[in-house]
């Protein structure tokens, strides 16, 4: 089974310029559902919404997990949250 995440172009572009080695999502329950307790072989990292063939807007990476941290970023506001750091390494 694989985990599917489609991110904007600029977090793609950072992960694949070697600048990016978690993906955060918020630990919430349509993430936990999808997330705790699953096991995963690879991660489809995806740059928005590629058409069928455009592999140039995906990689593949081996899933090594996830850790629960807490973060602060734009993205979920100005008050730090719970996040599932899913590792971005494999």
């Amino acid at each position: 089974m694989d985990l599917h995440l489609n991110v904007k172009a600029e977090y793609f572009d950072a992960h694949c310029a070697g600048d990016k080695d978690f993906e955060y999502r918020l630990n919430n329950p349509y993430w936990r559902k999808r997330l705790v307790g699953k096991s995963y072989d690879k991660i489809h990292y995806k740059s928005g919404y590629p058409k069928r063939g455009d592999d140039s807007k995906i990689k593949i990476i081996k899933y090594m997990g996830y850790t629960i941290e807490t973060r602060t970023h734009p993205h979920f506001g100005p008050d730090p949250v719970e996040v599932f750091a899913i590792s971005l390494k494999g």
